[in-house]
């Protein structure tokens, strides 16, 4: 997906006025460091997790599913790089399993999967009592050394052999999820994964057309907006 799927929910939050401005601006920034260096910041991530957990406390479970429905729909189905969709239907088309696996909450991994004819998701679980989330996660958020125990636990329920699955991902963030498994690749990579990737030879795919000029055109477009 073009940018991180987490930001794309609080962007879809922000804009139903369920963020603050001062949220809006904070995730606006860290989408943009995302777009112009390939890479998650953690105390990014963590700001979205946290304002997140806060909005969904009180409400109910089929309530976010629904609105998570409308964020698909609004702000990320046709985020979705082309090249990735072809790669899904690659493995789906030979009979293989294909699982997402994302920090995204559950609710909308299990949406985004539903709409690829994915085979499962994992995601982020707030926890919920009688069907109200409660604010707090069920766990940790799906991410980094988590993403790597979670595909692991899931090799174990589903009878899979690691050594014979294949791992995509853009994150250095993600490479314990990538040494987990036989076939990892890199996909539109940030510089530590492309270096990594290249250094054990692993498989790159590219997708983008527009890095170079966003590396370029992008911080001087901030420069001027900041000084006007």
């Amino acid at each position: 997906m073009r940018g991180a799927s987490i930001y794309h929910f609080a962007r879809g939050l922000a804009a139903r006025d369920l963020f603050t401005t001062r949220d809006l601006l904070r995730f606006a920034w860290g989408q943009l460091l995302f777009r112009v260096s390939g890479t998650e910041q953690p105390q990014q991530i963590n700001a979205a997790r946290d304002a997140a957990l806060a909005f969904v406390a009180g409400h109910g479970v089929d309530d976010l599913v629904d609105l998570c429905e409308q964020i698909y729909d609004d702000t990320m189905s046709d985020r979705i790089w082309e090249g990735a969709r072809q790669l899904v239907e690659r493995h789906l088309m030979a009979g293989e399993r294909v699982w997402l696996v994302t920090a995204t909450p559950v609710e909308l991994a299990d949406i985004i999967k539903r709409r690829l004819g994915l085979d499962g998701a994992l995601g982020t679980v707030a926890e919920s009592v009688d069907g109200v989330y409660t604010g707090r996660l069920v766990g940790d958020l799906l991410h980094g050394p988590a993403k790597a125990a979670a595909i692991e636990a899931l090799a174990r329920r589903e009878g899979v052999d690691l050594a014979h699955c294949t791992a995509y991902s853009d994150s250095s963030n993600d490479l314990p999820l990538l040494h987990a498994v036989g076939r990892p690749n890199a996909v539109n990579p940030d510089d530590a994964l492309r270096d990594h990737a290249l250094a054990h030879g692993w498989p790159l795919h590219e997708f983008r057309t527009h890095r170079t000029a966003l590396r370029v055109g992008v911080p001087a477009a901030v420069a001027g907006a900041l000084a006007g």
